[in-house]
């Protein structure tokens, strides 16, 4: 199955890592691999506390803001690589493409080569898609869709990122 977590809204990594919790709970190996992302968020710290669930990270410390540089392209076809090699193996149950929206809509991977990957990915093993902007062809092609729409959100008033809650 496909699962995808896009729109603007907060939540999308957090749903993911929670189904990430649930299925290492129940057994499963878990692999998850974060595009755009480079920090040791608290949660990283946490789920690396479990020995079936494999994180890794393809991306610099900060996100990117304006036009991605070639570090940024080269750090995510690297991890692209590395997923093609973690379905390939058919070691995990479950494999989180954490940001993978994100790096497609910058350009840093190809829309086609997220889409030969999930096409590559044996039935029995659960994909999900984070990341805003979810190409319309990844909606189509997945099995369930969650559009996480932000409402209102405390950043508006000035509250700054906390510990522990938002990193």
């Amino acid at each position: 199955m496909i699962q995808v977590y896009t729109g603007n809204g907060k939540g999308k990594t957090t749903a993911a890592f929670g189904l990430a919790l649930r299925a290492a709970g129940a057994g499963l190996n878990v692999y998850i691999g974060q595009f755009v992302k480079g920090r040791c968020y608290h949660e990283i710290k946490a789920l690396k506390k479990f020995g079936n669930i494999k994180v890794e990270q393809f991306g610099r410390r900060c996100f990117i803001k304006r036009a991605p540089e070639r570090i940024d392209v080269q750090m995510a076809l690297c991890g692209l690589r590395r997923l093609n090699g973690i379905i390939a193996q058919r070691d995990y149950q479950l494999v989180i493409l954490d940001e993978v929206n994100i790096a497609v809509k910058f350009k840093l991977i190809s829309l086609k080569e997220l889409l030969d990957l999930i096409e590559r990915a044996p039935k029995t093993m659960e994909l999900v898609l984070t990341g805003r902007y979810a190409h319309p062809k990844i909606i189509k092609r997945a099995d369930l869709v969650s559009k996480i729409q932000e409402v209102k959100h405390y950043y508006t008033k000035g509250v700054k990122a906390r510990r522990g809650i938002e990193f």
